[in-house]
């Protein structure tokens, strides 16, 4: 019995499954043939017509060269004066002899000065010589007391220029040591008395240098 319910059962499935396939067949018949058109719309559509923009072509122009005005000439103003020039009528002797010397004058002398620039030499053929030597040119050296008592000592370096009489000119400091030797060293070498120097037998400037020592003595010490 329970076979057969399960056999019924399974030819009413087939039945059931056949019937529905063809209505589902029919059913998309039906709809594939019906034709659908979309209703016309009432509102009408107009199309306007676009602006068109036309581009203007740019012309370049051009930049024209000024002329350049010329300036105005200067027109000479004239100035009043109130003298009055007479013409002076000079009468010429046809008989005045030019040769004669006491009527012209005589030709201005021209006073020209002319000053040779004397030059310095640096070397030369024969150095100046210090009279008295530079042990004569150190005992005339005064120690300044400042000096003493700072305990300063050393070699002031002095510059100068001896001419062709042997004399000292210009003299200064190339290094010193203060305390007061300084001006003591240029006071001694103002004094100093050379040979001159020569070059080629005759005297000439020359640059000359000259050390002084400042030396505290045993007797001078504090």
């Amino acid at each position: 019995m329970k076979r057969f319910n399960q056999r019924k059962l399974h030819i009413n499935y087939r039945i059931s499954f056949q019937t529905g396939l063809i209505l589902s067949i029919s059913i998309f018949l039906i709809l594939f043939k019906l034709e659908i058109r979309p209703e016309k719309s009432q509102t009408d559509f107009k199309i306007t017509q676009q602006e068109v923009f036309v581009a203007e072509e740019v012309i370049q122009t051009k930049q024209e060269a000024k002329a350049v005005i010329p300036k105005k000439p200067l027109i000479p103003i004239e100035v009043p004066n109130d003298e009055i020039l007479e013409d002076e009528i000079v009468f010429i002797d046809s008989e005045l002899d030019l040769s004669d010397s006491n009527i012209l004058p005589p030709p201005p002398k021209s006073e020209v000065i002319e000053e040779a620039e004397e030059q310095i030499f640096i070397v030369v053929e024969q150095q100046p010589v210090l009279i008295g030597g530079i042990a004569g040119l150190q005992s005339q050296v005064k120690y300044p007391k400042i000096a003493i008592e700072a305990n300063i000592q050393g070699r002031v370096i002095v510059q100068m220029v001896i001419d062709k009489q042997g004399n000292v000119r210009d003299p200064f400091i190339v290094r010193g040591i203060g305390g007061g030797c300084d001006e003591e060293a240029l006071r001694v070498i103002k004094s100093a008395k050379f040979k001159p120097a020569h070059q080629r037998g005759k005297p000439v400037l020359v640059q000359y240098t000259l050390p002084i020592l400042f030396k505290i003595r045993s007797d001078q010490a504090l």
